[in-house]
């Protein structure tokens, strides 16, 4: 007995010593520059770009966001990608506002000047901000449409929120791109070169998370190929918080399954970060309804640069 509690114990003690080890020392390193991402954004025009402006969310942090008011009856909401920032979405939104539609393109905690970069204070911030930013539009029009759409990474976080008791504050949501989670058969490794994360951290912290320890959550899991002075993407690291409150989560089939309203999905088929023809065989069965469109030969960020894309995507945001 004595034997097997000394091997129990020593046992017990490689793995606190090695989780250590790992939390202390396993850093993400940024992988080399992902140009078709990182300098996608360096085509467009953005001399119409609105001022940012701020609201304030429930801790009181400003908050930032552009707003590009339109003449119809319709609202959208957009939450912008990865290390992105709210003009990012620029094209996306001048398409919806052209068509009428008032167009809110949101600049996510910990990307825009608010908060700390990378970061929030607790999983699931993200999801409450955006809750907090509808409370500050007015009260519905009469035949009044709102529609929530999210690129890449947002649109991992426009899925949870839609599936969410929150989401009925939607009526349509459009996924651009969507990140689901990490180990989706729709990722490819690394997401495509665009993201680098040290497993061994990533899996400690779920094991501390499981149990209930958070301690270590603003400990970096996340390096992207973003370098500094990049056009509107400076954001290069994530902590674990960030990561885990940016994007769907594992659960990302039952919120598919959640979502009140049509849901629409958009992809490039040469996209670089997700492998486009698996979204179809793993969200079809969930979600019957699913509008899915595949556009031939658009990469990851064409998505929501070329023109063809974001008027097909404001066509599809807005439709009867």
């Amino acid at each position: 007995m004595r034997i097997a509690l000394l091997i129990v114990f020593f046992v017990a003690a490689i793995v606190v010593v090695g989780g250590a080890l790992v939390l202390a020392f396993d850093e993400p390193i940024s992988p080399p520059e992902l140009t078709s991402v990182t300098r996608a954004l360096d085509a467009v025009d953005f001399s119409a770009l609105p001022e940012v402006q701020t609201f304030k969310a429930r801790d009181g942090m400003p908050l930032a966001f552009r707003v590009y008011s339109g003449q119809g009856n319709d609202t959208a909401v957009l939450i912008h990608g990865a290390t992105f920032t709210s003009a990012s979405m620029h094209a996306v939104a001048s398409a919806l506002q052209a068509r009428g539609a008032t167009t809110y393109s949101l600049g996510m905690r910990g990307h825009e000047g608010s908060g700390r970069k990378g970061d929030v204070d607790y999983i699931g911030q993200l999801a409450n901000d955006i809750d907090d930013f509808m409370q500050t539009l007015p009260p519905r029009k009469t035949g009044e449409r709102r529609v929530l759409l999210g690129f890449s990474a947002g649109g991992g976080l426009a899925l949870a929120f839609a599936g969410s008791p929150e989401g009925n504050a939607f009526d349509r949501t459009v996924l651009i791109a969507p990140a689901l989670a990490y180990n989706a058969p729709t990722a490819r490794p690394g997401f495509g070169g665009l993201v680098n994360f040290p497993m061994p951290r990533v899996l400690v912290l779920l094991a501390l998370n499981q149990i209930g320890v958070t301690a270590f959550n603003n400990l970096a899991v996340n390096a992207f190929a973003a370098p500094e002075g990049a056009k509107y993407s400076s954001t290069r690291t994530y902590t674990f918080r960030m990561a885990a409150s940016f994007g769907s989560g594992p659960r990302f089939l039952d919120h598919l399954r959640a979502v009140r309203g049509s849901v629409t999905l958009i992809v490039g088929s040469a996209d670089e970060v997700f492998f486009a023809d698996q979204y179809e065989p793993l969200l079809r069965p969930a979600r019957p309804d699913l509008d899915l469109t595949v556009i031939p030969g658009l990469n990851h960020m064409d998505v929501v640069i070329k023109p063809a894309a974001v008027d097909l995507i404001a066509n599809k945001a807005l439709a009867p």
